[in-house]
């Protein structure tokens, strides 16, 4: 299954979900996108998608790797795998598959959704979207 149809999925899936997508966090390129909001413009999917990669993958992260590495004697990288965010309307969830460290996850929702679900629709999906993913 491709991974517009994984997106366009877990968005009809999660009561509550706004929008999904897959962001390729080497590039900040999105992957795949759906979502029901209708002033979702691409320039703000464009800004969610690089604020994404700043939280998972971004500079100052690489700064405490780079200090974890130093202090344990061996290399740290990759090292932030999920995250989830709350914010005053919306629940954000994000996820790096296992084997393509580059390949994040994301599902937004409203605070009504249910926090187990938004984790259970990511988390059953990262798997396939691995395996469609470049």
């Amino acid at each position: 299954m491709s991974l517009q149809n994984q997106v366009n999925e877990m968005l009809r899936d999660v009561d509550g979900a706004v929008g999904a997508a897959v962001v390729d966090v080497d590039t900040g390129l999105m992957l795949a996108v759906a979502h029901s909001v209708p002033y979702f413009t691409q320039s703000y999917l464009d800004a969610v998608a690089a604020a994404a990669v700043e939280m998972i993958r971004g500079r100052n992260i690489r700064a405490v790797e780079d200090m974890l590495s130093s202090q344990r004697g061996e290399k740290v990288t990759n090292s932030i795998s999920e995250i989830q965010m709350t914010t005053d309307g919306t629940f954000h969830f994000m996820a790096t598959c296992k084997n393509k460290k580059n390949v994040l996850t994301v599902l937004i929702t409203t605070r009504k959704a249910n926090l187990g679900m938004g984790w259970a629709a990511v988390r059953s999906r990262l798997a396939r979207i691995e395996e469609a993913a470049p």
